[in-house]
């Protein structure tokens, strides 16, 4: 069993004081029961919502808690390496600061893996009223449908493909040594990256059900922003994340130039339209995954290999 672990979370512009409460709970009865070493930070990204750095503070006055500020927003992959490099212990536990874990042995779980699997993905999944609880939202919908396909078992067919960043282990010595790519400053794609990386390095990924739940979800309209940011960092960085994204994969697919003038016609015409039913109150999967591709196929214009 590992004995020492630094449990790490980025936060920005959120509270996640109750989350770190619930981890030191059970770091500590590790410590008291086996001897854990154990260090948990969370790292603001230079956060501009004054009252949740407030509330974050009371981190430090739990056993073994560093709450650091940082001074300025680096982005998603810096804030990442800077809680690696500042970490103190050989293993690294990375958890998203807005979720929660449904386990009572979340961390054994991980601490009892053997040292030879240098990078474990734990999974997330929602909780199964998480739609009665959350009517209407589309990134309740989507995480949703994600969770029926994405237990370990399915992860693992596509290892490197399905990693993602809420949730997972790595030794820090190969997370030195393969960091996360600071190019990636704006939401989504990193960790996608990354497992490309891995990949090419040799490192196997194992993935567990071991997963943390998401305690709640961005309105309809932020998830949207959210979505066409991520659209627009995979447009940047197509070339580097070319195979191992389905959009892309999907778009580099349409090889007819009027399908892809129809497409790009029809978002232009309809898009308001999607995207204003996808911020309402009922929203479908369906239309989101056309609002995407649409949104998407806008980006390339003026592509010259489209």
């Amino acid at each position: 069993m590992k004995t020492s672990l630094s449990i790490l979370l980025p936060i920005y512009n959120g509270d996640c004081v109750a989350f770190v409460e619930e981890l030191s709970s059970e770091a500590q009865l590790l410590a008291t029961e086996v001897g854990l070493c154990y260090e948990i930070i969370v790292a603001d990204d230079g956060s501009t919502d004054k009252l949740m750095q407030q509330r974050n503070e009371a981190i430090n006055a739990l056993p073994h808690c560093r709450y650091v500020l940082r001074g300025q927003n680096t982005g998603r992959a810096a804030i990442r390496n800077f809680l690696a490099q500042t970490a103190q212990y050989d293993w690294l536990l990375f958890l998203d600061s807005d979720m929660l874990t449904i386990s009572d042995s979340f961390l054994p779980a991980y601490l009892e893996r053997p040292e030879s699997e240098l990078v474990v993905d734990g999974g997330v999944c929602t909780y199964a009223d998480s739609r009665q609880r959350f009517p209407g939202n589309l990134r309740c919908l989507y995480e949703c449908a994600a969770t029926q396909h994405f237990d370990a078992r399915q992860r693992q067919q596509d290892p490197y493909h399905d990693f993602h960043t809420a949730n997972f282990l790595i030794s820090r010595s190969v997370m030195l040594r393969h960091p996360f790519d600071e190019r990636f400053r704006r939401y989504g794609y990193e960790d996608v990256l990354m497992g490309k990386q891995l990949k090419k390095a040799g490192i196997a990924i194992t993935h567990i059900d071991n997963p943390v739940v998401f305690k709640s979800f961005e309105s309809n309209e932020h998830f949207i922003d959210k979505t066409e940011e991520g659209l627009r960092t995979l447009h940047q960085f197509r070339q580097e994340l070319r195979g191992y994204s389905r959009l892309l994969t999907f778009v580099e697919g349409i090889h007819l130039k009027p399908v892809r003038m129809l497409i790009r016609l029809w978002h232009r015409l309809v898009g308001p339209l999607e995207r204003r039913s996808l911020c309402g109150s009922h929203p479908s999967l369906r239309l989101f995954k056309l609002y995407k591709l649409g949104y998407y196929l806008t980006l390339t214009k003026n592509d010259k290999q489209l």
